[in-house]
């Protein structure tokens, strides 16, 4: 099959493409930063929990 297309209903969709792909971009890092929802760093809390044990297993 032989499709003609005009130069610009070739760039529309190309343009069509690249907005596509920076919404979805947006989309991926909103979620990225939901989910750790809490101030302290997730490293953070792991060392303290890490503290704990250690300080309960001496007692």
């Amino acid at each position: 099959m032989k499709y003609n297309y005009s130069i610009d209903e070739i760039l529309n969709a190309v343009n069509e493409l690249q907005n596509k792909k920076k919404k979805v971009a947006t989309q991926v890092n909103i979620k990225e930063k939901d989910k750790n929802i809490s101030k302290i760093p997730k490293d953070t809390l792991k060392i303290i929990e890490d503290a704990e044990k250690k300080f309960f297993l001496k007692n």
